[in-house]
């Protein structure tokens, strides 16, 4: 997906545009009849608001897309930052779905922020041959392939027969609806310390993905454990 080949989006009559009222500071502006958009985006006006939601900064997450000044963006990475005793913040990286440019951007933690969901079509998640991952439709079984760039960090999730949702956009694939969560297997980490406690200092664990995250010293390889796709953050083992 690059700037080159793609066609501006001033007519999306697939999309649904999900708002709902922001915190305090901006509900007056964001629901119902009176909603506006940044000047000069035409585009997002032509969004439907039958369904109106939002999402919170801290739920952002690889794959979702997201409308933000004024311009439609997908999600490739997520960092939920929390440096002492300041306010936490979501350090994305996003792709603009018209221009095709990469951008990083903070968000406060606390902050509002409107998710669009795109046409989405249930897909088991087959295998990947280097850096082109291989998806089949559950319905008519026809098969397609994304490549490593254009799913970003969703890729650490990806793990054969699994059923995701695949987002659509001017009818091309652009991205992986992830589960909250998904249950992984350890296939890396260091031995199990004596008496190790949930309360002890966390270690590293690489997953079968090839994701690390920070886990509990009772945590061995060969374990199954649940991680919260939005942050790369350790929920639970599984039993």
């Amino acid at each position: 997906m690059t700037a080159g080949n793609e066609a501006p989006y001033t007519d999306l009559p697939r999309w649904t545009w999900i708002s709902r009222q922001r915190a305090s500071s901006h509900s007056a502006s964001s629901v119902g009849a009176n909603f506006s958009s940044p000047a000069g985006i035409s585009e997002i006006s032509k969004l439907s608001r039958e369904h109106m939601s939002s999402v919170k900064a801290t739920q952002l997450r690889p794959g979702m897309v997201i409308q933000h000044e004024g311009q439609l963006f997908t999600i490739f990475s997520v960092d939920h930052r929390t440096p002492g005793n300041k306010r936490g913040s979501m350090q994305t990286r996003m792709r603009n779905l018209r221009t095709g440019a990469i951008i990083d951007y903070r968000f406060r933690a606390e902050e509002f922020v409107d998710r669009a969901i795109l046409d989405e079509v249930e897909f088991e998640y087959l295998y990947n041959e280097g850096d082109d991952f291989h998806f089949m439709n559950t319905k008519n079984y026809e098969q397609m392939q994304m490549s490593r760039e254009e799913l970003g960090e969703t890729v650490y999730y990806l793990i054969p027969s699994t059923i995701v949702k695949v987002e659509f956009f001017e009818e091309k694939a652009i991205g992986v609806d992830l589960p909250d969560t998904m249950d992984m297997k350890v296939i890396q980490t260091e031995p199990t310390l004596q008496k190790a406690t949930a309360s002890a200092v966390m270690k590293p664990a690489t997953l079968e993905t090839g994701l690390v995250v920070q886990v509990p010293p009772f945590v061995n390889e060969g374990d199954r454990i649940k991680v919260d796709t939005s942050e790369a953050r350790y929920v639970q083992r599984v039993e």
